[in-house]
């Protein structure tokens, strides 16, 4: 099978899907709770464990350059340090454990038994085998981790998978559009995409001075315009990124071939619905805001 059988942007959609399952436990109060019963209380500091444990214990440097769009400063205020109160492993734990409590909360105990989501764990999981480590520390440090046996928890493990093999790719497909991290939230969030600024600033750590010098910043470049929307050239950008991750992230789909693709997306995306429509997300996360 070759990446031109599958329909243009098959794979982004199937992704898309996938990646919705797999943010439900960064919205959870099971994740939280897990990661404080192993000493991590503070929301940040949560948030940063969580995505980071696969990499090992690993200082504020590595995380900030993996994960992009966050201020380096608000990323060295809870790393380390954070690995002095629960070590990597113990996280990990923690982390599987929200994951299996918010699918169960979220899609109900009968989902998580049923031949679709088994049948959507071994199509996932043959997918994230077209993955590959070159580049992509996120993708490869989680790949090292062991599969679930349970199909929902094998499930979200897959999503993680081509959640961060994509998301590594994506960066270098900023990277070469030279946009920074926040001008890349800036111009995701004019997309009408994006999180809101509320939500950039309550978690990324960026300021409301930061933001505005970065729209000054793409107005100068013709990427916005005096209201803040992207420009005709703005959006061409834009489109180029996401055309760009697509190729940088073929390979997982093309290996799976397009009818693969296709079910699998339809298995995800209404698994997907289901933890939406059960209040998987706040409502104020998404738009221009």
């Amino acid at each position: 099978m070759t990446t031109a059988a599958l329909e243009p942007r098959a794979g982004r959609r199937c992704h898309n899907a996938l990646n919705t399952l797999h943010a439900t436990h960064y919205f959870s109060p099971d994740l939280g709770r897990e990661l404080g019963a192993v000493g991590i209380t503070d929301p940040r500091a949560v948030n940063f464990a969580a995505r980071a444990a696969a990499l090992g214990p690993v200082g504020a440097g590595a995380v900030t350059a993996a994960f992009y769009n966050y201020k380096h400063d608000l990323v060295a205020r809870h790393v380390p340090a954070v690995w002095r109160s629960a070590a990597p492993e113990q996280v990990l734990a923690a982390r599987l454990r929200a994951a299996d409590a918010t699918l169960r909360r979220l899609l109900g105990e009968e989902a998580l038994g049923s031949l679709e989501m088994a049948e959507a764990a071994r199509l996932a999981l043959r997918a994230a085998e077209g993955c590959a480590r070159p580049a992509r520390p996120l993708y490869s440090a989680h790949a090292d981790l062991p599969v679930p046996d349970e199909p929902h928890l094998a499930l979200w493990h897959a999503a993680t998978l081509l959640r961060e093999h994509r998301g590594d790719g994506h960066l270098a497909a900023l990277m070469a559009a030279e946009l920074d991290g926040l001008e890349a939230l800036v111009t995701h969030t004019a997309t009408g995409k994006g999180m809101t600024p509320k939500w950039v600033f309550s978690t990324r750590g960026w300021t409301r001075e930061e933001w505005d010098a970065a729209v000054a910043r793409l107005r100068e470049r013709g990427l916005l315009d005096g209201a803040g929307e992207l420009t005709e050239r703005g959006v061409a950008l834009r489109e180029e990124i996401e055309r760009e991750t697509d190729r940088l992230d073929a390979a997982p789909y093309a290996r799976l071939g397009a009818e693969g693709v296709a079910r699998l997306t339809e298995l995800a995306g209404g698994f997907a619905r289901t933890a939406a429509y059960a209040g998987a997300f706040p409502a104020d996360l998404l738009g221009k805001g």
